[in-house]
């Protein structure tokens, strides 16, 4: 009862649906007041709890957020405009990926788990800690997704668990003060995370300092413009890079092929019998369009409803410019159908797993990779006018795509460097969620995305509104300032 009680709680608060699709996660416990808060197991049960709400924020949200604005994708087979308002820039309250309740459902698990944790007697403190830095690092996680996402929005700090509470109903902080929060939750969770833990199923010292290169590179391109940020992102991505935990796997296939590999840093965790799905189960092909059934998974990747999401023709042109990359068919692939000249393509990252005729989407969504921080570490280097170390880490990566040394020539300039850079994250990131933010930072998001041309003094352009549950639900919500 309890429960319910929170949740329907949360929905008056920041306008949180009591019902969720396709909802089929068993957590080991979820974070509620009803939570004795007495032992360690019940601060570790309410870590996976947090955990499960952060994936079931992010299991769709993921892609809505962080590509498909980027005109890099468009209509699937059987997508019938569903998405038409996010592939093209021209937003509505009530689209999806407008709803921040999602994020805000993992902010308050945190919040619980900092507020009961610190009272709670552990056989070793280190554990405590552990718990603790994955509360910090999930925070800030959903804070920086806030802040890119809306601009302004609320930062509550303390668990609601009351009717009676005096920040029932919060307002949205300035951005300003979202990215404060972001920063301070960062630093607590880089203190508290133990050096020898490692876990890419949740948060450790290599993933809080994958966010803080994120973060600080993002201070840094599109809101100070400080030195110091850039000096703190490079010191992050230093330390992921010197991590023996961590590598950069010989073959890009290999990366997808099998969840647990030494290159995945972080990632949300999907498997049979306790969350599939996902935005990549929006990706295959339906199999009711193939006439030719020897075709079914030979090629044709078929998943379990409509194809409702794919690349763009020009973006697919992109991916296979250079015929010695060796991710171009791992991240599309098209076949046509030579009995009924029917042709075919699907993004081919996320396949999960074909059993008995049904496709289980259990591919973990991988948030960051060593590649990224290879790359993070030639963006860096390239602005702080360290050409030679920006070109050498780009190597890294084209060595592996291209199977060719010195594929970029130390003679680029910092632009054609910062372009290269860019080309290869679009490349080597296809459909991770990175496309858009990589356009924003990179300062070329009204020049590369179409429907953006011309629209650089339009108020608000690049946030996204709330969701008009949001806004009916508590008075204090405004809605975003061009969105009215």
């Amino acid at each position: 009862m309890k429960n319910i009680y929170l949740l329907l709680l949360l929905s008056a608060v920041l306008g949180i649906g009591a019902c969720n699709k396709d909802l089929d996660i068993k957590p080991k416990s979820i974070v509620s007041s009803a939570s004795m808060w007495e032992t360690a197991d019940d601060a570790e049960g309410a870590m996976y709890g947090m955990y499960a709400q952060l994936r079931n924020a992010l299991s769709d949200n993921y892609a809505f957020w962080g590509d498909y604005r980027s005109g890099l994708f468009g209509d699937g087979i059987g997508s019938e405009g569903l998405l038409q308002n996010i592939f093209n820039n021209s937003l509505n309250r009530d689209d999806s990926g407008t709803d921040w309740s999602g994020l805000y459902k993992a902010i308050n698990d945190c919040n619980l788990i900092l507020k009961y944790t610190p009272e709670i007697t552990f056989d070793n403190e280190k554990d405590k800690n552990l718990i603790l830095a994955n509360a910090y690092f999930v925070r800030a996680l959903c804070y920086f997704y806030c802040a890119r996402v809306w601009g302004d929005a609320p930062v509550v700090l303390s668990g609601f668990e009351s009717d009676k509470q005096e920040d029932l109903y919060p307002s949205r902080s300035s951005r300003d003060s979202v990215y404060l929060q972001v920063a301070a939750d960062i630093q607590q969770a880089v203190s508290l995370f133990p050096d020898d833990f490692t876990s890419a199923k949740s948060g450790s010292k290599a993933a809080a300092n994958m966010l803080k290169a994120d973060y600080y590179l993002w201070m840094y391109k599109t809101e100070d413009h400080k030195e110091d940020d850039l000096n703190k992102a490079k010191e992050a991505v230093d330390y992921v890079l010197a991590d023996p935990d961590f590598t950069l796997l010989g073959s890009y296939q290999s990366v997808f092929s099998n969840d647990d590999n030494n290159e995945v840093i972080f990632a949300l965790n999907f498997e049979q019998n306790e969350y599939t799905g996902g935005f990549p189960a929006d990706f295959l092909v339906a199999v009711q369009y193939i006439q030719t059934q020897s075709l079914i998974n030979n090629p044709i990747q078929v998943g379990s409803h409509q194809q409702w999401v794919c690349f763009t023709p020009d973006f697919e042109a992109t991916l296979n410019e250079d015929p010695q990359d060796t991710r171009a068919k791992v991240n599309i692939a098209a076949f046509t159908d030579p009995g009924n000249n029917i042709h075919f393509r699907w993004i081919n990252k996320y396949l999960g797993e074909w059993e008995n005729g049904t496709r289980y989407f259990t591919s973990d969504i991988k948030i960051y990779r060593y590649a990224e921080a290879v790359l993070f570490k030639a963006e860096i280097e390239n602005a702080l006018g360290n050409s030679a170390e920006a070109i050498s880490a780009l190597n890294r990566i084209a060595k592996r795509a291209y199977q060719v040394d010195n594929y970029y020539a130390s003679s680029l300039s910092k632009s054609d460097i910062d372009e290269a850079i860019l080309t290869e994250r679009l490349k080597e990131f296809a459909a991770e969620g990175k496309s858009w933010f990589d356009f924003i930072r990179f300062g070329v998001v009204f020049d590369r995305v179409a429907t953006l041309h011309g629209q650089q003094d339009k108020q608000n352009i690049l946030l996204w509104p709330v969701n008009a549950s949001s806004i009916n639900s508590n008075p204090k919500i405004t809605q975003t300032p061009g969105y009215n």
